[in-house]
């Protein structure tokens, strides 16, 4: 026996044409078909309700049922299967003009405090933008600086290398290449110049180790306080 005929002999000889035609109907709709809409497609004799029944009763207990939404009639994957249908995704997220500056100079200028982005981009950082970078796994607290109010420092992670697929920190583009695909202006002072990232894992001269135990809701605590 064939599928079709399998297909066929699900209903049972009476009303089987319109059936048929119900579930090819029913299959092909976007959205719930109220009774009046679906009788428009059927023969004028038929009998909508009564075959909207048969139909749902011959759905019954597999894996596709036929159900009443709202006020009109739609085929949905059994509710006891859903659990096997469920998919992860990961949507995509679009960093805010703040934010990409702030890569970048975190990039360009590694190891950086907050008070160092700020002091490049010229205006005062968000709250919220180093945590979506750090959410995003793209920089990292290296340590704190030497200085007065022990700042954090932050630099890139190797998550931001593989994401944007450089071999290393160096491979990001330099002045020239920059100049050359538009991002400089062709007037730029002769005396700026790309400084030299430093991505090392270990810490500079300058630099001393996080608070050990300390979370990093603590130290994103502690460094909104030194910026004040």
């Amino acid at each position: 026996m064939n599928n079709t005929q399998n297909v066929t002999n699900l209903f049972p000889a009476e009303n089987r044409e319109n059936l048929r035609i119900l579930e090819a109907v029913l299959f092909a709709a976007t959205q719930p078909m109220t009774k009046s809409a679906l009788a428009e497609r059927l023969p004028e004799d038929a009998d909508v309700s009564a075959l909207l029944s048969e139909l749902a009763s011959a759905y019954a207990g597999r894996g596709v049922n036929l159900i009443e939404v709202a006020d009109g009639w739609a085929f949905r994957t059994a509710e006891d299967l859903a659990r096997f249908l469920r998919t992860e995704m990961v949507e995509p997220r679009k960093l805010s003009r703040a934010a990409l500056e702030t890569l970048a100079i975190i990039a360009y200028h590694q190891p950086v405090t907050r008070a160092e982005i700020e002091d490049v981009r010229g205006v005062s950082l968000g709250k919220g933008t180093l945590d979506v970078l750090l959410e995003t796994g793209w920089i990292r607290m290296r340590g704190r600086r030497k200085t007065p109010g022990r700042p954090v420092t932050y630099g890139t992670s190797s998550a931001f290398l593989d994401h944007f697929t450089l071999g290393s920190i160096r491979d990001l583009p330099g002045f020239d290449d920059l100049k050359a695909a538009g991002f400089l202006e062709s007037g730029v002072p002769a005396h700026i110049a790309i400084p030299n990232p430093n991505d090392m894992e270990s810490l500079l001269e300058d630099e001393e180790p996080l608070e050990d135990g300390a979370s990093v809701e603590e130290d994103l605590q502690d460094d909104d306080e030194t910026a004040r």
